[in-house]
């Protein structure tokens, strides 16, 4: 099993991420929280992609967490715009990653959804994959390349 697999494996069976790519490359995404009401739906969605370079013995990666949602609100009987829309928010994480579970990092999302997962947990296991089989871990502020 490469380096590329042995991540897909653990993203999949130990995050419970739907993962894809081939080859070298991956990717994983994770629906971490869902609300549901009669007209609107929001979610927030963990992704991460990966990049394993052989020549270089490096492994790539990125994560993200993104909320977006859909429908139509109640809205105020005075709106004009009859109380309905579409909105979509990204967020990223900085240079480093995020530490700790995302509900500790809640300042970006508020009470909103209650949800934990862990970034640190799930970027050190990637990295400890990459380590353990002779590669440096390389974390990227964007997806670019990957």
């Amino acid at each position: 099993m490469g380096v590329a697999d042995e991540i897909r494996s653990y993203l999949g069976s130990e995050v419970g991420a739907k993962v894809g790519g081939k080859g070298e490359s991956g990717d994983a995404k994770l629906v971490i929280a869902e609300q549901k009401s009669f007209l609107s739906k929001k979610t927030v969605e963990y992704s991460a992609k990966f990049k394993v370079q052989d020549d270089d013995r490096v492994v790539r990666f990125f994560e993200m967490l993104k909320e977006s949602g859909s429908g139509m609100s109640g809205g105020d009987a005075g709106d004009v715009g009859g109380g309905w829309g579409l909105s979509k928010q990204t967020y990223k994480t900085g240079t480093g990653g995020r530490d700790g579970g995302i509900e500790a990092q809640g300042s970006l999302l508020g009470n909103k959804y209650a949800f934990t997962l862990d970034y640190a947990r799930i970027r050190m296991a990637v990295q400890a994959i990459a380590e353990r089989n002779g590669y440096r871990f390389d974390y990227q502020l964007t997806p670019k390349g990957l």
